[in-house]
């Protein structure tokens, strides 16, 4: 299928912060990573933004939380969220603009986890924050939101949140949902999905900076990338897990296993919403009040968390 433009927003965005071009001859360390990152994202953040009834900085099982509360009384559902950045950048700060919308939106209860990064903390300290502070959600709803709970994440954190709904279903805890925005699910070395090949540069995240990631991600058990709960896509049974939305951008490089994810879980029997949304790139639901393409993504993927946040109810 032959790849469209960039949506025109996404586009004038791009030239705006000049990553649209070619990127640098120099790769970037690590700390210029993370500046970068967190540059873009705090400036198309919302602003002002988005009004919750309240946000509160917190720690559970020992890791920084951000808990956002929404503005109706009573029981609510509860997502835990966990934000992008290749494992490598992004904090509860980046992604404060996405879980405002997440609140309000759903009238849910949210939790951002703010884990370890590597290459500080190499895997699997990312996912055993992630589970560790889901248990504690999970285990304890009266502090949270009190309905059902969902998991959600985007890029690296939608890789978590997956792997995370994996352990959830082996223990027997309840989840509701799953929410996977254009989620990174193959963490081998070398696999040749086209979509790592079309679209390796010129969309903001490129096949190098993947490659990379993963590098600096696993560096303390390379092999890890060959099974879950580092690569869920490789999971030996997929049945049992809590129903998907699965949305990824056309013009990204993780597209294609995002899109195998969500095909693998329809074939063992879980309900999947699946998405290629044309125009757009990697980290999109960011930009939602940028570009009426992306706002309408994002309206698509959390109305259908919500249905199933509601069905799970009854």
């Amino acid at each position: 299928m032959p790849l469209g433009p960039v949506d025109p927003q996404i586009a004038a965005l791009m030239n705006r912060f000049g990553v649209a071009g070619p990127p640098p001859a120099t790769a970037p360390t690590v700390e210029e990573m993370r500046a970068g990152n967190r540059m873009l994202s705090l400036a198309v953040a919302p602003s002002p933004p988005l009004d919750v009834a309240s946000v509160r900085d917190e720690r559970l099982a020992g890791v920084p939380v951000r808990i956002y509360r929404p503005e109706a009384a009573g029981a609510a559902p509860t997502v835990v969220f966990f934000h992008g950045g290749g494992f490598i950048v992004g904090d509860l700060d980046t992604h404060d603009g996405v879980c405002r919308r997440l609140c309000r939106d759903l009238g849910a209860v949210v939790v951002s986890v703010g884990y370890r990064l590597a290459p500080e903390h190499p895997f699997p300290a990312a996912y055993d924050d992630s589970l560790a502070v889901a248990r504690q959600v999970g285990d304890h709803p009266a502090d949270f939101g009190g309905g059902p709970l969902a998991l959600a994440g985007d890029s690296a954190g939608a890789n978590l949140a997956a792997a995370v709904a994996l352990a959830f279903r082996d223990e027997d805890r309840p989840l509701a949902a799953q929410l996977l925005a254009y989620p990174i699910t193959d963490l081998r070395t070398g696999r040749d999905y086209p979509s790592r090949t079309e679209c390796a540069t010129g969309y903001l995240l490129t096949t190098d900076e993947v490659e990379n990631d993963i590098r600096l991600y696993l560096a303390d058990d390379p092999g890890a990338g060959e099974r879950a709960p580092a690569s869920p896509l490789l999971a030996e049974d997929l049945r049992g897990l809590a129903p998907a939305v699965v949305g990824c951008g056309e013009l990204d490089p993780l597209r294609d296993e995002g899109l195998a994810y969500a095909d693998a879980l329809a074939a063992a029997g879980v309900p999947v919403s699946r998405h290629r949304y044309p125009g757009l790139i990697h980290g999109f639901i960011n930009y939602d009040t940028h570009s009426p393409a992306v706002d309408a993504a994002v309206t698509e993927m959390y109305t259908e968390l919500g249905a199933l946040l509601r069905a799970a109810r009854r």
